[in-house]
C-alpha cells in the first residue's frame, strides 16, 4: 500500500554500469523515502553516487534493480507516453544551468510550455509570473551570455517550474556559484518550498548548503546510504565518520583543532581536551560554571560555535578540563546525562566517545 505522504519511494535500488567489460556499482541497495513538502538533502563527495541515485527518481537513469514510486505511480511500469507526462511533475536544475544560448531569458522559460494546452496569453502570463517569482522581470529580453551565474540559475529554476511540478531536484545547482550567490539561490529554493509547497531534493557536497535549507538529510559514500535523519539529528549527533567530517568542516572545528595543535597552546593546558555537541534546551545550562561548582573542575573554552537550525540551537564546543581524575570523570558523566555528546580529543588524530 502506498503511503500518500511519501512523494518519492525508492526501494532496494541498484545501479550498475558496464565499463570496458567491468561492472561498476554506482548505487548499492538503497532505500529512501522523501515526504511531501520536504527539503531533502543528499550529501556526499564526488563519486558517491548521489547524482546517479537522484536521476533514478525521474528515470533519466533506470535502476538495475529495485522499485521507483513517485506520487503513487510505479515509474518502471509506465509507458513512454506516461513517463513523459510523469516527468513534467519533476523539475530539475543543474550545476551548469543547461540554458539555450540562442533564446532570451523569456524564451528559455517559455520553452517547456511549447507543447502545453495554454493559450498564447496564458503562456505569457505564466512566464511573467515566473520571472517575477525568481526576481528577473527586468532581464526578460537578455540572453544567457548577458547574465551572471546566479541569474542564469534563477532562469534555470523558473524554467524548471514552468510545468508546475510537485518535485524540484537541484543537482549540485550551487556548486559553480560564489558563497553569496549560493546563499541567495538556497534562500529562493526555501521560499519556493514554503510558498508553493513544492518538495525539493538537493544534491550537494557542502554541509553549509544542507544546514541552510534542508529539513532531512541522507549521507552517501561509495554508492551506499550510510546515514539518514532529520537535520538536527544529523548535525547534532552524527554517527558515521564521514558525516562527522562534513559537520566538523561546517562548524570550523577541524580548522580550530589544527590551529590549537600548531600553536602549542594545548601543551600549556593540564587535563583533558573534550569536544561537546549539544542541541536544544541544554544550551541554557551554565555548563562551564556548573562543572566548577559541582565538581571543582575548571573548564577552559578553546572553541565554541552555536547556530540556530530550524528554530533549535545546535552547538559545538572544545573544553580543556582540569581537576582530580575522579572528579573529571564525574563531570563527563554529568555532561552525558544532560544528553550532550562528549568526545575526548587526542590532537595526534584520535578521538573517542565518552
Amino acid at each position: 500500500m502506498t503511503d500518500t505522504n511519501k512523494i518519492v519511494q525508492l526501494k532496494d535500488i541498484d545501479v550498475t554500469f558496464d565499463v570496458d567489460g567491468k561492472k561498476i556499482e554506482a548505487v548499492k541497495d538503497i532505500s529512501l523515502d522523501v515526504n511531501k513538502g520536504d527539503v531533502f538533502g543528499i550529501i556526499g563527495y564526488s563519486g558517491a553516487g548521489k547524482s546517479t541515485l537522484v536521476r533514478v527518481i525521474n528515470l533519466l537513469q533506470r535502476p538495475t534493480a529495485g522499485s521507483v514510486v513517485v506520487n503513487g505511480q510505479d515509474m518502471l511500469k509506465l509507458s513512454s507516453k506516461e513517463l513523459r507526462q510523469a516527468r513534467k511533475n519533476i523539475g530539475m536544475i543543474f550545476q551548469h544551468f543547461n540554458l539555450m544560448n540562442s533564446l532570451t531569458v523569456y524564451g528559455n522559460i517559455d520553452f517547456p510550455l511549447r507543447d502545453s494546452k495554454l493559450s498564447k496569453k496564458e503562456r505569457k502570463e505564466k512566464v511573467e509570473h515566473l520571472l517575477d517569482l525568481v526576481g528577473l522581470t527586468d532581464r526578460a529580453n537578455n540572453y544567457p551570455s548577458q547574465l551572471s551565474g546566479g541569474q542564469k540559475q534563477r532562469v534555470g529554476i523558473a524554467r524548471a517550474l514552468a510545468n508546475d511540478p510537485e518535485i524540484l531536484i537541484s543537482d549540485e545547482a550551487t556548486s559553480a556559484l560564489d558563497p553569496k550567490t549560493t546563499t541567495e539561490i538556497l534562500d529562493l529554493l526555501g521560499k519556493l518550498n514554503e510558498e508553493l509547497g513544492i518538495t525539493v531534493v538537493i544534491i550537494t557536497h557542502e554541509m553549509d548548503a544542507i544546514k541552510q535549507v534542508c529539513n532531512r538529510v541522507a549521507v552517501m559514500e561509495n554508492g551506499q546510504l550510510i546515514e539518514e535523519g532529520s537535520l538536527l539529528t544529523i548535525f547534532g549527533h552524527p554517527k558515521e565518520k564521514l558525516t562527522k567530517d562534513f559537520v566538523d568542516t561546517s562548524t570550523q572545528i577541524k580548522s580550530a583543532l589544527e590551529e590549537i595543535e600548531s600553536s602549542g597552546i594545548v601543551h600549556d593546558l593540564s587535563g583533558r581536551l573534550i569536544e561537546l555537541q549539544f542541541t536544544g534546551d541544554v544550551t541554557n545550562e551554565p555548563i562551564v560554571v556548573g562543572l566548577y561548582k559541582k565538581f571543582n573542575v575548571s573548564a577552559s573554552i578553546l572553541f565554541s560555535n552555536m547556530e540556530r537550525l530550524q528554530g533549535t540551537t545546535v552547538g559545538i564546543m572544545l573544553l580543556a578540563l582540569s581537576g582530580d581524575d575522579d572528579k573529571v570523570a564525574e563531570a563527563v558523566k554529568y555532561l552525558n546525562d544532560l544528553k550532550i555528546n562528549v568526545r575526548e580529543i587526542n590532537l595526534s588524530g584520535s578521538e573517542s566517545a565518552k
